[in-house]
């Protein structure tokens, strides 16, 4: 019996020798170099296309309380040491994404997309961000220019009531109840 366990681990010591050659990376060719790491891809793997948005949304997730100084103080700066569900929107730039690091396990960040396009001067009536980092402007929500003029007009009217006069009224109807019953 203890014949056949010497054997088992015999076996087992000769296999675990032969699995653990160590290759060395750098015999490996075909590499794509990236800051800080070098990517070996398969054969014919071809990374998709990506281009880099210029916003990101950041959400904090995790709790405030207990964390050190300095991450506290990254979260106080962009706005995220009130409430959880509060976001923040930041540009991204190297100094940013290093900041942004530092408070990972924190926060949640979400790329900011813009399909539509982004909207044109003093043109912010109809957009929205979603909860996705989808940013939409809608050509719908757009003021009628129709109904801004009449407006302004309505304004400068001199019989139009006004929010004095009306205020006046109202209290004297509340505080003399009986006396407009006609």
């Amino acid at each position: 019996m203890s014949g056949l366990v010497k054997h088992s681990i015999n076996n087992i010591n000769k296999w675990c020798s032969m699995t653990m050659v160590v290759r060395s990376l750098n015999s490996w060719t075909g590499g794509k170099k990236y800051p800080g790491f070098t990517y070996y891809p398969r054969e014919g793997e071809v990374d998709p296309p990506y281009t880099a948005t210029k916003l990101f949304m950041v959400q904090r997730v995790k709790s405030y309380l207990y964390n050190p100084y300095w991450q506290k103080k990254i979260l106080t700066d962009m706005g995220l040491d009130h409430k959880g569900s509060d976001i923040a929107i930041v540009k991204n730039t190297p100094e940013m994404n290093a900041r942004l690091w530092k408070v990972k396990h924190l926060i949640k960040i979400t790329p900011i997309q813009t399909p539509d396009g982004l909207p044109e001067k003093d043109d912010y009536w109809g957009t929205h961000l979603d909860t996705e980092g989808v940013f939409r402007v809608s050509k719908k929500f757009l003021p009628d220019s129709k109904r801004l003029e009449a407006t302004k007009d309505f304004e400068k009217l001199a019989k139009r009531v006004d929010k004095d006069s009306v205020e006046k009224n109202c209290r004297n109807k509340w505080l003399n109840p009986w006396s407009t019953i006609v």
